[in-house]
């Protein structure tokens, strides 16, 4: 594993309780950071903080729901009151229901009040304790099919399409102020949300098939692309959807 020199700062990550956010949360730990762990699964964050604190690191669990303001501020405020600011944030917190009628209005608007609005809350809250602070670096996880089209999952297709968005205003909106602000676009990552698909050995074999490095991703090469983002080695990157897909969108 890389420690990225993290040391002294602190991070938030959402989503914190498995896949991509556990394997961030423990990257972002190893590299010296304190580290909140949030989630709507309080046992899942918890086995997260305990993974952490077994390796030695520091971190602590919150329970969110993103898609409600009030829990968003106080989810950021914790991160302030326990570890004393906030330096580094993963909105990574996010759902894709395969199967799903999405021009359903219900399922749409679950669809874009967590994968997209609550990015943007999170953001917001993020941004005014870290201005304070001089700036810090912010990443959004967005997917492939945020750049790309999907015909079978117009509400996924459309939030990620908004989370790069966000990203880009984010950078221009706080570049004078020390924020940096990027989003990580994965491609078929092996996650517990993408179990089902790995369990069925014809559909695994196409998803393999349709990648040009032959494989599913895993978890961890995510969270090192965005713990190298929130890290000084990142320090002139803002505004920029990091593709890491195994090469599905150079197709």
């Amino acid at each position: 594993m890389i420690n990225y020199g993290l040391e002294g700062k602190v991070a938030l990550v959402t989503g914190g309780g498995g896949g991509i956010g556990r394997a961030t949360a423990l990257v972002f730990a190893y590299s010296g950071a304190a580290v909140l762990v949030s989630d709507v699964d309080a046992a899942a964050g918890a086995q997260t903080v305990a993974q952490i604190e077994a390796a030695g690191g520091k971190a602590s669990f919150f329970k969110c729901d993103v898609s409600k303001s009030d829990e968003v501020r106080a989810m950021v405020a914790a991160a302030v009151d326990t570890y004393g600011g906030l330096d580094c944030a993963f909105n990574n917190a996010g759902i894709n229901r395969l199967g799903d009628d999405e021009y359903d209005d219900a399922i749409w608007d679950r669809n874009m009040g967590i994968n997209l609005s609550g990015v943007m809350r999170c953001m917001r809250e993020e941004a005014e304790v870290m201005l304070p602070r001089g700036g810090g670096a912010i990443v959004n996880t967005a997917s492939i099919n945020g750049l790309v089209g999907n015909p079978g999952q117009p509400a996924y297709v459309a939030a990620k399409h908004g989370v790069v968005g966000l990203a880009r205003h984010g950078a221009l909106r706080w570049a004078q102020s020390g924020i940096r602000v990027n989003a990580v676009c994965p491609g078929v990552i092996e996650t517990p949300m993408t179990a089902p698909l790995s369990a069925d050995p014809k559909m695994k074999a196409l998803i393999d098939g349709m990648t040009p490095m032959g494989r599913m991703g895993t978890a961890d090469e995510i969270a090192q692309a965005v713990v190298w983002l929130c890290s000084p080695a990142a320090s002139f990157v803002t505004g920029h959807a990091l593709v890491v897909d195994g090469g599905n969108t150079a197709l």
